[in-house]
């Protein structure tokens, strides 16, 4: 049987929640009318998405029910697994128990659900469109710092193994990776080569040397000029020219293809003077725009990228998650349009 984070490794604002501190008010107010008219039906709450769905989340929502509701004993769950993929109406999570005890934890455990499914399902995608290629988890800086350790759980429950931040890689035991940012070689005056040099010097050893290459907006230069000085020191380099601009090793070949950012031909280019001169072990990364389908883009194309860090992407789309009584008493009872739907794949939670 495969394992859950136990409910222990989660940390909860309890007697915020408790008290429904983040709670739709009329959760709150359905416990108050429940209580309030000794009203204890025991239900079942059926948890469901519309979308094909890499599900992450469902172990903290189980930790959460189990920290936050009232009378957590009494309470039954049986539900699918992080990593799990579902499609849409299929029943993920079911809670059985009397709804006074956790109508307040709706609110936060949908949110839960929401946002670390989002960024499993944009991972798997991106890691499946990378054919096996590693895929660094970047976008730390596109949300705040507050969710970072869980956003790192989700990515690497969607398939990532290396992490921008220390917080991102701490469920994978790992630590932050990344080199080079343009901050430092601008710090030298904008030299790229002396930054490198400096990165050499005090960084480090077991950190591999990838020296960021478009500052000057001359990637096949740069490449060169830093593999030259670093040699076998040289691990890699990376392309990260912005969207807007054309690089200069490219000015001789437009007309057949959207020349900026990192484009296809950009990869090429560098790639080949590199090999000229025997950097033929110097790996190339690319960031800057990346997704799935710009990835399988250049997957079909054989442009050769070694790498890939992808940012923004990884936070794209919204996927929701719906909570719907469904049994009352043991009896059908559901809305319009919603109805029990028993998925055989769901386990009983201890």
């Amino acid at each position: 049987m495969q394992k859950r984070l136990p409910v222990e490794h989660f940390h909860f604002p309890v007697e915020k929640i408790k008290s429904g501190y983040y709670s739709d008010a009329y959760f709150l107010r359905t416990e108050e009318i429940l209580n309030g008219d000794n009203h204890h039906p025991r239900v079942m709450m059926q948890v469901f998405t519309r979308e094909n769905v890499v599900v992450c989340g469902i172990d903290e929502t189980i930790a959460l029910i189990k920290t936050c509701a009232h009378n957590p004993e009494n309470i039954t769950i049986h539900a699918l697994h992080d990593g799990d993929e579902v499609k849409p109406w299929e029943t993920l999570m079911t809670i059985e128990g009397d709804l006074a005890d956790f109508a307040h934890l709706e609110t936060v455990y949908l949110g839960i659900l929401a946002r670390q499914s989002r960024i499993a399902t944009n991972v798997r995608r991106t890691v499946e469109a990378a054919n096996g290629k590693p895929v660094l988890f970047f976008p730390a800086r596109y949300d705040t710092w507050q969710t970072q350790e869980c956003d790192g759980y989700a990515a690497k429950i969607g398939g990532i193994k290396g992490f921008s931040t220390d917080a991102n890689a701490l469920a994978s035991g790992g630590k932050g990776l990344g080199t080079i940012p343009h901050a430092l070689i601008a710090s030298y005056n904008g030299n790229t080569v002396a930054a490198t040099e400096a990165f050499d010097k005090y960084v480090d050893p077991k950190i591999a040397r990838i020296a960021l290459v478009d500052f000057d907006n001359d990637c096949v230069n740069t490449a060169l000029a830093v593999a030259r000085k670093l040699g076998r020191n040289l691990a890699g380099v990376r392309l990260d020219t912005s969207g807007t601009m054309v690089d200069k090793s490219l000015l001789g070949q437009l007309g057949m293809f959207n020349p900026t950012g990192v484009c296809k031909e950009l990869v090429w280019n560098v790639r080949r003077a590199l090999d000229a001169e025997g950097f033929d072990y110097v790996k190339i990364i690319v960031s800057g725009g990346f997704n799935p389908a710009r990835i399988r883009e250049f997957e079909a194309a054989g442009v050769p990228v070694d790498t890939y860090a992808v940012g923004s992407s990884l936070f794209d789309g919204n996927i929701n998650f719906t909570a719907d009584i469904v049994m009352v008493d043991g009896k059908e009872c559901a809305k319009q349009g919603r109805r029990h739907l028993p998925n055989p794949r769901l386990e009983l939670v201890d």
